[in-house]
């Protein structure tokens, strides 16, 4: 368990910080530059929670899609958790938290779940519609920068990078861009690309 006790210690301000590992990196690291942008992702997804609840009240399906991205931001934790500390090649099983295939299997399942009732597109979708819809399409795309920076990390450091984070990234903006759908009235106030229209 995490106890935290102390919130400055000094220590970084050499431009460096600490692994989970007990090693330390400078602070623009790959490894840290994906957990970082991990917690970003986080942070934003807060703010898509507090956009879901509100209304007096909010709407059923608002409150349960609040209560899937809570569930989430734990996962986002175990992400950061498994990012944070290397992989050795003598790591035994379950001695480090390691984000799992059944975590990554969950969020396909919802999005299976939510995109089952939703109008099929035919055309892009424009961040916005509802304060809830462009909060969650914001999470998004912070996701997929967090994605990005993993995969650059994966790249520089593939043994000691789990793929499962790559994984549960991408799959977890495809989840949000569906839920920013379904906030948006079930597709109906998507606001859609139209190609060229200014020109």
């Amino acid at each position: 368990m995490v106890k935290l006790t102390k919130i400055y210690t000094r220590k970084g301000d050499d431009g460096t910080t600490g692994l989970g590992s007990g090693g330390r990196v400078r602070k623009d690291d790959p490894r840290v530059a994906g957990y970082g942008e991990v917690d970003e992702a986080n942070s934003a997804i807060g703010v898509a929670i507090v956009e879901c609840e509100r209304g007096a009240p909010p709407a059923p399906a608002h409150l349960r899609i609040a209560a899937e991205l809570r569930r989430i931001q734990n996962d986002l934790f175990d992400v950061g958790a498994d990012l944070c500390v290397p992989i050795t090649g003598k790591e035994e099983s379950k001695s480090r938290l390691r984000v799992a295939p059944e975590q990554t299997a969950r969020l396909e399942g919802l999005i299976d779940t939510f995109n089952a009732d939703l109008p099929v597109l035919n055309s892009f979708v424009l961040p916005g519609g509802s304060p809830a819809a462009a909060a969650l399409h914001v999470a998004r795309a912070v996701v997929r920068r967090a994605e990005r920076n993993v995969v650059s990390l994966h790249a520089a450091d593939p043994k000691a990078t789990s793929t499962e984070t790559v994984r549960y990234l991408n799959r977890l903006s495809d989840l949000l861009f569906v839920l920013a759908r379904t906030v948006n009235g079930g597709g109906s106030g998507d606001v859609l690309w139209k190609p060229g229209a200014n020109r």
